[in-house]
């Protein structure tokens, strides 16, 4: 084989294993944020006693809740998760397998349905008596995470401390310590959580991690031998050489360059008439993702790598416990420029049931914009100033708008970001489209005194 096809093989097979790895590679790098940042290890949680500010640098986090993040790995055998009865509070979340797919919904609106339960996590192909008391669960890969969210019941700052006691009333631990077994907490408010998405051959050393520590998939034997051609064989170290390593690098730019046209494309539709609002996943994959993979015709894996380029975690029953709308263009089509000023008028009657909430995010990395002292507004935000109709009026931009900070959301100068719509307990009034968001406008700056 000539050195020009081999170069050309390993490019082509680089750019299809690094959109094809994004999912597993986001994971890696919250497992990575766990071990380096808080110095924690699997089946341990990690959780904020305080609701999240820049430092949280996973993909668009939602700023206006408590979150936990429950780390499990069954290498060992069966790993138990408790979630409280919602009594004094409530969790809505979902747990993950290591490439991201739903294994179940958990909480209020899951399987426990605020009851509370004990769930245990097997591992692949575990084949054992299990006892009774447990929800058995059976994800796809050894490792994975649950993303918790412990809802907050008002705006005050006991409300938020109720919440934090509330989540801390999780439990997680391998089933061989038996039911009195110790759950480690580890606090990440202090510190730089960063599971950014890698850039260059870190994308691949990354993946590499994934593909050591789990289990072909049936449905992914197919990469099996295209990893090979670069070099990445199960149980076997990863050790591109020089020129094999420049290719990989311009695959992840290559790869990066297709999702990024992926993710501009997912706007030209919106979620109501004339919305610039969309829901940012592809029908395909939201299919795909809540069903295991059962359709044995499709397998949206560019789909799915443009997703989890911007989000993390999945959920079993999309809009049961929450719903997403976002937008990067303001009304008149143009990008959302954090050096301009913009307006978003939330009608009143907002249909949700928990809260809502919209938070701006860096275009370039969608994480948290970096340094600014918050992210986001919701319903809950103390001293949000509700109009007389029940309406809300946002204003975006680098500067506060003559009102004052209280329904301002800060943005970056000289950067694009874009912005995240959340509903917590979602009701038919969005879906049937008799409540519309409207779109966000862009004004002139208005002069400070």
């Amino acid at each position: 084989m000539s050195d020009e096809l081999l170069e050309r093989a390993i490019s082509r097979r680089a750019v299809e294993a690094a959109l094809w790895g994004v999912p597993a590679v986001n994971f890696e790098m919250m497992l990575q944020a766990l071990q380096r940042d808080v110095q924690g290890a699997p089946n341990q949680i990690v959780y904020w006693s305080r609701l999240l500010d820049w430092k949280n640098q996973t993909l668009t986090p939602n700023p206006d809740a408590v979150y936990l993040m429950a780390f499990f790995d069954t290498s060992d055998g069966p790993v138990v998760l408790e979630i409280p009865p919602a009594v004094g509070g409530s969790i809505t979340g979902s747990v993950d397998s290591a490439w991201q797919t739903a294994v179940a919904d958990v909480g209020i609106a899951g399987i426990d349905a605020g009851k509370g339960a004990r769930y245990l996590l097997l591992p692949p192909g575990f084949d054992q008596p299990v006892p009774d008391g447990f929800e058995v669960l059976r994800p796809e890969t050894f490792a994975g995470f649950a993303l918790l969210r412990s809802n907050l019941g008002g705006s005050s700052d006991a409300d938020l401390t109720a919440a934090v006691h509330y989540g801390l009333q999780v439990r997680l631990y391998p089933q061989s310590a038996g039911p009195d077994g110790q759950t480690v907490f580890l606090d990440a408010s202090d510190v730089v959580f960063d599971a950014r998405l890698p850039e260059g051959i870190d994308f691949f050393v990354a993946l590499n991690r994934r593909v050591q520590a789990e289990p072909w998939l049936t449905r992914d034997k197919a990469m099996i031998n295209m990893l090979a051609t670069v070099g990445m064989v199960k149980g076997a170290p990863f050790e591109p050489d020089e020129a094999t390593t420049a290719l990989l690098i311009d695959a992840v730019t290559e790869a990066r360059a297709w999702i990024d046209r992926r993710y501009t494309d997912l706007f030209t539709t919106g979620f109501a008439p004339t919305a610039r609002w969309v829901l940012p996943a592809e029908p395909a994959l939201v299919e795909a993702m809540t069903t295991d993979f059962a359709n044995p015709d499709t397998y949206p894996t560019d789909a799915r790598a443009m997703t989890y380029t911007w989000a993390f975690f999945s959920a079993k029953t999309l809009g049961t416990g929450q719903f997403y709308l976002m937008t990067i263009a303001d009304h008149d089509g143009r990008d959302l420029d954090g050096s301009q000023h913009y307006r978003l008028r939330v009608p009143p009657q907002v249909p949700v049931t928990l809260y809502w909430s919209v938070t701006a995010y860096d275009r370039a990395t969608h994480t948290l914009i970096r340094d600014m002292p918050w992210a986001s507004r919701s319903s809950n935000t103390p001293n949000l100033h509700i109009g007389d109709d029940g309406s809300v009026e946002l204003h975006f931009g680098p500067t506060p708008p003559t009102a004052g900070e209280s329904n301002w959301i800060p943005t970056p100068e000289g950067r694009r970001f874009e912005a995240l719509f959340r509903f917590y307990g979602p009701t038919p009034q969005l879906y049937d489209h008799t409540w519309i968001l409207p779109d966000i406008e862009g004004i002139e700056t208005e002069p400070r005194h």
